[in-house]
């Protein structure tokens, strides 16, 4: 509750002390009009050769400058409490936010248990690992099941189609060679496969593929 209330205080506060300031100020003023006029009348009275009245007047002028060295005294005490007022306003504006602060700490710690964020951290990478092995063992499995006879087939069908993709030509006798090659004796297979290779180098260095 205190806190809550201590911003208002401390502006309430620095009001009255802004008018005490001017208070003061303005009877710092009346005091030095009335030093000049009692200078004046004893220089009159000086003049006349009233000594009497010269030792009033000078009586008066001593208590007249001393209350106006009262206003400075008292000017620099209120200056020096709003000062304090306003220091006082920063520290308790740092306390605040450093009370807020350590209870986000506190609220935070609570929720990171180191313990807590480890073991969360182990079964994380163990479940992990479980997944990569499962799937692992997925792939080898389907590749089991659909490894079939035409294999080297299906993968000249695939390099035929990525060739295809990145613009290179796919002549037919390209296309029929693997086909060709399995009717054909091997020295034959063996001249399919080279017409091959060399049309796939030439086709590449088109596109300035090295």
């Amino acid at each position: 509750a205190i806190n809550i209330f201590f911003p208002d205080i401390i502006k309430e506060q620095n009001r009255e002390l802004r008018g005490t300031q001017r208070a003061i100020s303005r009877d710092r003023a009346a005091l030095e009009k009335q030093e000049k006029q009692l200078e004046l009348e004893i220089k009159k009275m000086a003049k006349t050769g009233n000594k009497e009245a010269c030792k009033v007047l000078a009586k008066q002028l001593v208590q007249l400058r001393k209350q106006k060295n009262r206003t400075y005294a008292v000017s620099s005490k209120v200056t020096s409490m709003s000062t304090q007022t306003k220091v006082m306003n920063s520290q308790m504006k740092m306390a605040g936010a450093m009370s807020a602060t350590a209870k986000t700490m506190q609220a935070v710690n609570k929720k990171m248990d180191p313990q807590k964020t480890l073991q969360t951290m182990q079964n994380f990478q163990k479940e992990n690992m479980k997944m990569e092995m499962t799937e692992e063992m997925i792939n080898d499995t389907l590749d089991d099941i659909f490894d079939v006879s035409d294999e080297e087939e299906e993968s000249q069908d695939i390099v035929n189609q990525v060739l295809d993709e990145i613009g290179i030509e796919i002549s037919d006798k390209m296309a029929k060679a693997p086909s060709a090659a399995r009717g054909l004796p091997s020295a034959s297979a063996s001249t399919a496969t080279t017409i091959s290779d060399e049309e796939i180098e030439r086709q590449l260095k088109a596109l300035g593929v090295d």
